[in-house]
């Protein structure tokens, strides 16, 4: 009878804290799901940002910005060694136009990693050095990562010639979609983090 007892409840314990870990993550999830809505890729959006929810702080909109950036980031690293590989593969076998084009495409990401990396290290500095420098800071982000954006697109249309196996092709393709769905939904979550701060100090519109 006292087995039974003690089984059931903790079941119930069981219960209970499964019941608190779906609700925290629910009230997470809608938190991040009202930050996201104005994203391109809501879905992806929320993806990338609840893994680093805390449930005793809850980020801001500027480390929200700082965690979508650095996870652009690390995506385009990771996207960038992946090439790489490819690339010397096929200089290896002779493939000498496919080479020629990934090469192109790993200066095009070398560039995107560059502006990104200076774009969250500039996002880092915005609020502590002043308002009048803020729109500043805010107008070099927008160009930087924009300016990301269009490398990858750049890369993605630059993937050409027959060397290049369809499987790997497409892998290819689903990094610079994922990189470029990632530094979109990034500059969306930046211009929300900057309207809110400008709103809340009467910094003028650039």
């Amino acid at each position: 009878m006292a087995q039974n007892v003690l089984s059931f409840l903790v079941l119930v314990f069981a219960i209970f804290a499964f019941s608190t870990v779906v609700e925290s993550i629910s009230r997470e999830r809608v938190y991040l799901e009202s930050q996201c809505r104005s994203a391109l890729y809501r879905d992806l959006c929320v993806r990338t940002l609840l893994p680093y929810m805390n449930k005793k702080v809850v980020p801001g909109p500027q480390r929200l910005a700082q965690i979508s950036l650095a996870s652009c980031l690390s995506k385009a690293r990771v996207t960038k060694t992946y090439v790489n590989m490819i690339a010397k593969r096929l200089n290896e076998t002779g493939k000498v136009q496919e080479y020629q084009a990934l090469e192109e495409c790993i200066h095009q990401i070398d560039n995107g990693v560059d502006q990104i990396t200076r774009s969250f290290k500039e996002l880092q500095q915005m609020g502590t050095d002043g308002n009048e420098n803020f729109v500043w800071h805010e107008s070099n982000v927008q160009s930087w990562v924009s300016a990301a954006l269009t490398d990858i697109t750049t890369c993605i249309d630059g993937i050409t010639g027959d060397g290049i196996g369809r499987k790997e092709k497409a892998m290819i393709n689903a990094r610079f979609v994922n990189m470029k769905q990632l530094a979109s939904n990034s500059l969306m979550m930046f211009t929300r983090f900057t309207t809110r701060y400008r709103a809340s100090r009467g910094i003028k519109n650039p």
